[in-house]
């Protein structure tokens, strides 16, 4: 039996309760400090109560400390993971090696930034002690594969939601080098979403004031199953940064998924928390915040996967323009409106314009401004739904845990006893009278006992010993039932079990890379650590110290093939002269380098 784990993001608290109201197994949510999301922190108080929510039902709460620390820092960090683990954390993700060993009873993940994408790198990190690694997001299904049969003893976590980072995490300094916002430091400042021109070596335009580095937003809702069968275990979606009504709608729709797989498989697999929840929407990819979609690299490579028009939200389909009238036009489509639903289109320069809707008269639209460059034909997008926005602003989940009851006659009075299916189960004794009843009490007792109240359980089935024929007061049954209830969420909050790590093991040599920046290295004890595991020659983070040697940026993502001239591909031959050089309206430019051997790109320092 496989479990599987849908993993939601969550930016605070509120957040983080409303991921597990909706389908969420495990939640990752950032500390105060030493988050890959700066903006993304939360009080050890918020996190002790979100931990105590999930663990209700038997979900699980994973903590970034995903940045690389100076060596000032480690003190405040040693006493940050301390707080955690006394706070109920299951999992902490790291990137800095000074914290391998030093995460408790609590699991230790290594990060998306630790740069997971060969099974050398994975092995390496299974051996030094981590029980889980996130992996690349440029990994295809079939790579996913190999790295399971060869590693089958580390849990593979994968995203399948969310915005992309065109380089391999962990390994772009760009931000750093442009605006002294390091990446690894969860001070992104976005340089991949900038408009760049693209030149070559005799100053050409190949392209202009084009997003090129900016890519559409990662969407495996069709590819599930399949990372399944290939050995993934936990299924994450990207948005710390992201509203409550993203968290609620793009959870949703991945636990169904995931539930449909678990209903038509139930020898295969099973989820890893508990309850059953019900919607008051259905919930749509397409309505929340998204850039338009992409499978990524999930088949290997493919041209679909950038969005150089815009790095903004475009949303979901809704028709063309039909017929323009004065202030207002009609849509051909199938989509109803509302008013307030924003609206938007690439117009005739291949930049996104947005208009709010003023007033609906069926399929006519009435912008609150009409846009000049709206003409006949063009596509429609909706990237504010304002009907779905209104659903997903009230209570729009709520999640239960099914459980029997049975109850038996007992020396002094009567015994309840709770179980959840396929999982725990408690007993409870009350001493009272035995008092043979005047009429049936079967009917009663089940109502008295079914009433579940405002906890997390709700009584799925009720059984009396055959021929019961005793009178037990109301009192006496909610008495029971209240106290039974208590002990079980009192064994579902208070005794969960985390998985330590198995400890660092030191002479295993970790995989080599053509920098020695890139290790990221930012205090004494990281140095050290690899020092232990036999690795010389080891010199500071490209923060502590700029390369100008080093990549900005390593990316699956390469232009040469997105505009369709990959020799290795079966594209045509280019016409311009390399090098191809990005440039900023302010004039700063950067090489790239094309590493066909590795099928990658480099973002070169600038010039």
């Amino acid at each position: 039996m496989r479990h599987l784990e849908l993993l939601a993001p969550a930016r605070d608290l509120e957040c983080g309760k409303a991921a597990i109201d909706h389908g969420a197994d495990a939640v990752y949510i950032g500390a105060k400090r030493f988050g890959a999301r700066a903006a993304a922190g939360n009080s050890i108080d918020d996190i002790a109560e979100l931990c105590r929510y999930a663990h209700g039902f038997g979900a699980k709460v994973y903590v970034t400390v995903n940045t690389i620390i100076y060596d000032e820092e480690l003190d405040v960090t040693e006493r940050l993971l301390s707080e955690l683990e006394h706070a109920g954390a299951d999992a902490v993700l790291v990137q800095d090696m000074a914290l391998v060993g030093r995460t408790g009873r609590m699991a230790l993940h290594a990060s998306t930034q630790t740069d997971n994408r060969t099974i050398e790198k994975i092995r390496w990190l299974r051996n030094i002690g981590f029980d889980r690694v996130v992996l690349a997001r440029e990994l295809s299904v079939g790579e996913i594969a190999e790295i399971h049969n060869a590693v089958p003893d580390m849990e593979l976590e994968v995203f399948v939601h969310g915005a992309l980072c065109v380089s391999y995490s962990g390994l772009c300094y760009a931000s750093q080098q442009c605006f002294g916002r390091s990446a690894n430091r969860g001070e992104c400042a976005q340089f991949c979403r900038l408009r760049f021109d693209l030149t070559d070596s005799e100053g050409r335009v190949v392209e202009r004031g084009k997003h090129l580095l900016s890519l559409k937003d990662m969407n495996q809702s069709a590819n599930i199953e399949r990372l399944v069968e290939a050995g993934a275990v936990s299924f994450k979606i990207e948005g710390r940064l992201k509203d409550i009504t993203y968290v609620k709608n793009v959870t949703a729709a991945y636990s169904l998924i995931l539930d449909d797989i678990v209903r038509r498989h139930p020898d295969k697999y099973c989820r890893t928390s508990l309850g059953r929840c019900r919607y008051t929407f259905t919930p749509n990819l397409y309505k929340t915040f998204n850039r338009g979609f992409t499978t990524y690299f999930a088949d290997g490579r493919c041209p679909d996967i950038s969005s150089p028009d815009t790095p903004k939200a475009i949303g979901e389909f809704v028709g063309t323009v039909k017929e323009l009238r004065g202030i207002s036009f009609t849509v051909a489509g199938v989509a109803s409106f509302a008013n307030g639903d924003g609206i938007c289109f690439i117009n005739s320069n291949r930049e996104l314009e947005g208009f709010r809707v003023n007033r609906v008269e069926g399929n006519r639209l009435f912008p609150l401004k009409m846009p000049l460059s709206l003409k006949p034909g063009l596509h429609l997008y909706r990237n504010n739904d304002r009907e779905f926005e209104k659903l997903l602003s009230r209570p729009s989940a709520v999640r239960k845990i099914p459980i029997e009851l049975s109850l038996n006659v007992t020396e002094l009075g009567f015994s309840l006893c709770a179980g959840v299916y396929g999982g725990r189960s408690v007993t409870t004794e009350i001493e009272t009278e035995h008092v043979e009843a005047a009429s049936p009490q079967h009917d009663n007792i089940v109502r008295q006992l079914t009433k579940s109240g405002n906890t997390i359980y709700e009584c799925a089935d009720v059984t009396l010993p055959v021929g019961f024929s005793y009178f037990i007061p109301g009192s006496k049954l909610a008495q029971l039932r209240r106290i039974t209830v208590e002990m079980l969420e009192k064994a579902y909050t208070s005794d969960i079990v985390r998985v330590s790590n198995a400890g660092i093991r030191h002479g295993v040599i970790p995989p080599e890379y053509s920098h020695p920046v890139m290790y990221n290295i930012a205090n004494t004890e990281a140095r050290q650590f690899y020092a232990d595991c036999g690795m010389n020659g080891t010199v500071p983070a490209f923060e502590l110290h700029s390369d100008g040697s080093v990549p900005l940026m390593q990316c699956r993502h390469c232009l040469r093939y997105t505009l369709g001239y990959c020799m290795k591909h079966g594209g045509r031959k280019p016409s311009w002269r390399e090098p191809l050089w990005l440039s900023l309206p302010d004039g700063r430019r950067f090489r790239l380098e094309f590493d066909c051997h590795r099928c990658q790109m480099n973002v070169m320092s600038e010039s």
